[in-house]
Parts: C-alpha cells; sequence; structure tokens
C-alpha cells in the first residue's frame, strides 16, 4: 500500500492504512481538510475537482466542516463536481430520507457549488429506464478522468455505496437490492422497516476501484467490519476487503471503531508492549475465554502459545499472574453500588463513605434507566441512597401514532365519563386524526401530537420512578433543545443543553452519576446526551466547584451492547427474581413494546435485549471461573 500520507503501520496485520483519531469529530475534520486541500490544488491549476461523495451519518461531521471552511475561510466550490454512491430506489427525490435531500441539506445548499456540477443517482425513473440511466453515469465519469477523490463509509456488512456482499469486483452503476441487514441498519430514518426501499442504484465496486484517490471513514460500533476488512483475507463477501488491492485507500476511524484492530486489542502480538496491569487483565481475560478455560487453569504453556511469553518473562510465574486478574475479576463484582457503609474494603470500585449517598441517573430516552440498569437502579434505592433520575430527553419520535389516537379517546372518554367539558379534547383528536389520516413518511408531526408523545412517555418514566420507589420530585425532565426537531435527525450539543445540565447538577451535587456510554444507538442521542454530561462536569471543574471533586461517574451501555468483560470496573449481579423485578419494570414502557419505530439493527424487544445482554455478561464471568449469577450489569468508571 502507497498512500502519500504519512501513516505509522504499528504492524503486519493492516493491510490497508490506517489512520486512528480520537473522535469522529477529529476524524472529520481530518477528511475535510484533506478534500479542502484537494480541491485547492485544482484550483490553482485552473482545474476541475471530481469528488465521489457518500451519505449516511458517518458524514454529517465531515460535510458540516467542509460548510465551515467554505463560510469562515473562503474554501470555494465552484471547480466542484460530485458524483453520490448511491440512492434508494424508488424513492422521490424530495423524500427526508433520499440521498438527494441528505446531500443537499447537508452541503449543497450551504457552498456555492454549480447545481449542474451536482451528480445524484436518479430514484425516481421508471425500471426501464434505470440502466441507460447508470451507464450514463459511468460514461460522465469517465468523460472528466475518473473521480479524483472518492469518500465512503461502510455497512455493518462490509457493504461500499450499495455494494452488498456478493458483488463483484468487477461490477459497475446498476440497481441492485439491499441485503436485509442493511435495510434494518438503516430502517433508523424510518418508522418502521417495511417503509426502507428494498433496492438502490449504486456505483460498482470497479467504479468505486477506479478513483484515484479513497478515504474510507467508520465510527463507532464498526470495530468488528473493520478489522475483517483491514486484516482479513480480501473476499467479495466483505466488499470493503476489496480495497486491500487499491494503491491510494486510507481508512480514517475513530478509536471505538479500532477496538478489534490487532494493534488495539492484542497489541502484544504487534511488537512491544507495556504490561500495565488494564493490559495483563485483557491479555489473560481473552485468552481465557479463547481457550476455554478458566483463568486460575491456565498455564505456562497457554501463555507461550497464546504470544503471551514476553508476559512470563517480564512478570515471572503464570499462577501468580492469574491470581493478579482473577481478583481484579473478583473485586470488581459487588452487591453494593453505592459502596457498602461501615466496611473498609480498599478494591471496591465505590467509596464506604459517605453514606447514604445522593445518585443521579442521566438517562438519554425515558426508558435507558430501567432497560439498562434497572437493578443497580433498585439497588441503590433499596440500600437506602437518595437516587434521582435525569431523563435527557422526551422520547417523542419513537411514539406510534396509534399511541397518540389511543390515549386522546381515553382522555374524551374520561372528561365525558365524569362531566367534564370535552370540547378542547375532541377537537384536539379530531385533527390528530385528520392529521395522521394523511400524513407521509417524511411529515414532521404537528407540535400537539409531539407534545402528546412526549407526555406519553413521561407518564411511563414516573410510572417507572414510583414502581422502583421513588417520590416524584425525584424525577426530572430536561428535554434538552438538541432533541426537539421534530425529526429522527438531531441538532449537535448546544450551549442551552449544557447550561440546563450544569444548573441541575449544581442543584442536587451528586456524589455518583450513572450516564450512558453506548455509542451503538443507531440516532446518535446517546453520544450527545454523553457529550453533554462531559462537557458540564469539565466546566464545574474549571470554575472550582469543591463537590465535584468527590463525584464518581459510572457509565452503563444501553440497549445495543455491552462493555467488553476486560473494561469492566464495577459488575453488580443480580438474582433469578431481581432480573424478573427489572423485566417489568421495562414493561411499564408500554409504547415501546412489540415494534418499536428507530430501534436500529436489532428486531428485539428492549427487555429482551437486556436480559440476554446481562445474563450473557455473567455466564462470561463464570466462564472465567468466577460465581456464576443469573445476571450482572456492567459499569465503567469515567475518571475526569
Amino acid at each position: 500500500m502507497n498512500s502519500k500520507l504519512d501513516i505509522d503501520l504499528t504492524d503486519s496485520f493492516e493491510k490497508i492504512p490506517v489512520k486512528i483519531f480520537p473522535t469522529p469529530k477529529e476524524g472529520s475534520a481530518f477528511v475535510a481538510n484533506e478534500i479542502a486541500r484537494l480541491i485547492r490544488e485544482k484550483q490553482a491549476k485552473g482545474e476541475d475537482c471530481i469528488l465521489g461523495l457518500a451519505t449516511g451519518s458517518t458524514p454529517i461531521s465531515m460535510y458540516a466542516e467542509l460548510v465551515r471552511l467554505h463560510k469562515e475561510e473562503g474554501l470555494s466550490f465552484k471547480n466542484v463536481i460530485t458524483f453520490n454512491l448511491d440512492e434508494y430506489y424508488p424513492l422521490e427525490r424530495e423524500a427526508f430520507q433520499s440521498y438527494w435531500s441528505f446531500m443537499h441539506r447537508h452541503l449543497f445548499n450551504q457552498v456555492d457549488i454549480d447545481p449542474s456540477n451536482i451528480h445524484i443517482p436518479n430514484g425516481e425513473l421508471p425500471k426501464d429506464e434505470v440502466k441507460k440511466h447508470c451507464q450514463k453515469y459511468e460514461q460522465m465519469i469517465e468523460a472528466l478522468g475518473g473521480i479524483d477523490l472518492q469518500v465512503l463509509g461502510i455497512g455493518g456488512n462490509g457493504h461500499i455505496g450499495f455494494n452488498e456482499p456478493g458483488s463483484s469486483i468487477f461490477s459497475k452503476t446498476r440497481i441492485t437490492s439491499l441485503d436485509n441487514s442493511t435495510r434494518i441498519a438503516n430502517s433508523y430514518e424510518y418508522q418502521n422497516i417495511s417503509q426502507v426501499p428494498r433496492m438502490a442504484i449504486t456505483m460498482g465496486i470497479s467504479t468505486i476501484m477506479k478513483a484515484k484517490k479513497i478515504l474510507l471513514m467508520a465510527w463507532g460500533k464498526k470495530a468488528s467490519i473493520i478489522a475483517r476488512s483491514v486484516e482479513g483475507h480480501v473476499t467479495e463477501h466483505i466488499p470493503a476487503s476489496i480495497l486491500q488491492q487499491h494503491n491510494d485507500c486510507l481508512f480514517v476511524i475513530d478509536e471505538t471503531a479500532a477496538t478489534d484492530l490487532t494493534r488495539i486489542k492484542s497489541p502484544w502480538l504487534t511488537g512491544e508492549c507495556e504490561w500495565t496491569p488494564q493490559m495483563i487483565k485483557r491479555a489473560v481475560v481473552n485468552m481465557s475465554l479463547k481457550l476455554q478455560k478458566p483463568v486460575l487453569s491456565l498455564t505456562t504453556h497457554d501463555y507461550n502459545e497464546s504470544g503471551l511469553s514476553d508476559l512470563l518473562v517480564e512478570k515471572g510465574d503464570a499462577y501468580e499472574i492469574n491470581l493478579q486478574v482473577y481478583y481484579m475479576l473478583r473485586d470488581g463484582i459487588t452487591g453494593w453500588p453505592g459502596g457498602k457503609p461501615n466496611a473498609v474494603i480498599p478494591q471496591h470500585p465505590e467509596r464506604s463513605s459517605p453514606y447514604p449517598k445522593k445518585s443521579l441517573i442521566f438517562s438519554p430516552h425515558p426508558d435507558d434507566d430501567i432497560i439498562s440498569m434497572g437493578g443497580t437502579f433498585m439497588r441503590l434505592h433499596d440500600q437506602g441512597h437518595e437516587v434521582h433520575v435525569a431523563y435527557q430527553t422526551s422520547g417523542n419520535i419513537a411514539v406510534t401514532d396509534e399511541f397518540v389516537t389511543r390515549f386522546l379517546d381515553f382522555a374524551v372518554g374520561f372528561e365525558d365519563m365524569f362531566g367534564i367539558d370535552n370540547k378542547t379534547s375532541q377537537q384536539i383528536l379530531n385533527d390528530a386524526r385528520k392529521f395522521l389520516a394523511t400524513k407521509k413518511t417524511n411529515d414532521r408531526d404537528t407540535s400537539a401530537i409531539r407534545a402528546i408523545k412526549g407526555l406519553i412517555r413521561r407518564c411511563e418514566a414516573k410510572a417507572t420512578c414510583r414502581y422502583v420507589g421513588l417520590t416524584d420530585d425525584k424525577a426530572h425532565f430536561q428535554n434538552l433543545p438538541f432533541y426537539e426537531t421534530g425529526t429522527i435527525e438531531k441538532k449537535p450539543m448546544g450551549e442551552e443543553d449544557v447550561q440546563l445540565t450544569i444548573e441541575l447538577l449544581r442543584r442536587l451535587q451528586p456524589q455518583q452519576i450513572f450516564c450512558a456510554g453506548d455509542l451503538a444507538d443507531p440516532h446518535g442521542t446517546h453520544k450527545v446526551c454523553l457529550d453533554i454530561i462531559f462537557e458540564s462536569i469539565r466546566r464545574i471543574k474549571a470554575d472550582g466547584d469543591e463537590w465535584i471533586n468527590d463525584c464518581y461517574v459510572w457509565m452503563y451501555k444501553g440497549a445495543w451492547q455491552e462493555w467488553d468483560i476486560a473494561e469492566i470496573e464495577m459488575a453488580i449481579p443480580m438474582s433469578p427474581d431481581q432480573a424478573m423485578k427489572k423485566r417489568f419494570g421495562i414493561f411499564i414502557h408500554q409504547s415501546q413494546k412489540d415494534m418499536v419505530p428507530f430501534q436500529g439493527s436489532d428486531s428485539r424487544e428492549f427487555w429482551q435485549r437486556a436480559e440476554e445482554r446481562n445474563s450473557n455478561t455473567a455466564n462470561l464471568y463464570a466462564a472465567l471461573g468466577l460465581t456464576k449469577y443469573a445476571a450482572m450489569e456492567a459499569f465503567v468508571r469515567w475518571h475526569f
């Protein structure tokens, strides 16, 4: 591989250059600056710059940075000609979910590009005209001398563009059927999976490979497919792996997307490794699970065969290392998430004092508290701590339209039953029915309907708090402004979001904070909510508030994934009865039962996801040789 960028490959496992950034924002800025540099180089030569562009959630920040460079640093797009990778078929270009709309919304309407220089596959054509359209698309690219720089994302199954697994390396622009996993993954843009188009028009792999330079971007939960694409064999079953054969391709990823790369996951296999306690824990846990042997049963032979001979040389006897890791795992398991009162346990993940503590649970949506840490939530209350819950967003887009008319029917009937004038509620019901009867996929709900949907979720959240034992004053509904767009697409974190959070934190001054560290949330709400909390805490600390120095911040995962077993710092076990009680708490959120809008690529209900995740965590601890529990909830501490 021959990238012109200065890439330090730390091992021979990666067959494509990979540049890792701490956050998607920094990675996006890098890609935007590479594009800007090329545009300016071409401008200086009086040449057009031919860009291949991608859509989806991955490049949104990159496009925002290009817009900023245009508005603040004078980057002109007058010499830019663009060709988009793909478009759903059939789909009206004005539909919110169309890639035509996406590109105009995020880039084209905000820069000085000539509209005649914009090329996007046409999803409105009759089917018998699509083949000719695709041939013309290829001819236009070739007539301009090919694409100078192609931006790509990557699907969870390894697709690039909409070239699904099995696509030929020789494929060109064409109409193609979408893999069901792709439709499920993209269903976050739609009310439900049935509305996601089954076909798309896409550039072919051959078309993509002809680009002079390729930058592939990936953030968050793409770690597994990134590792397989970069380190695995070239195969049409993982279309992105074919990029190994391109002579100027770079993967730009964040730290989360890099976690399955050998240099990150198993750095001891790539050369020198600093054997910190955490690194030792990770190496031994991975070896134990891979060999299906309890930690205390691992032998010197196992270490040598697993590439850990250097660890033996540095740390000595295998059994002593086994004991060190076993104690680290054991000491993180506790039935006292708020710390055990009147006890001195040096290795306990939480402090024994003060007792009781004031604990604040941040819940991005009105059900993440019970779904993600319901057992811990109940245990904190039962053990005498003062527990508060901050519901960061209304969650109103995740309520079906049927629930609105159902609850309005109840309101009208309730008033009628008790002789209350119901003219207003009847009018609201009639207006809602009229609107919903003609509502299209991309229509934004009326403010009244959004408010009713938010009220439904707020009532469910309050009922959950009462189920746990909290009084109503312990539930705080923030309704952070970034979320309240009425659409799937949210605004970035804003100053008002931060100020509302700072005000709540200063008012409560908790000794414990729990927040969602789950970046796999398909519409990004958890990530924004976490960034708001982190920014608020940093400002409070910078302002010198003393109480924050005595506050621990624990991160839980949401409905989509769990912490890696080697990362977990506090594990809360649950008995079968406690797991069942948590299930009943989740059931309170009736609007989220059965088929939920925008639930991402996992078709299971939230209670099923939670139970399987919690039982799997318990099973992993048991496989490592620790006590077998029915279920466990897991946390990682954020040090600020």
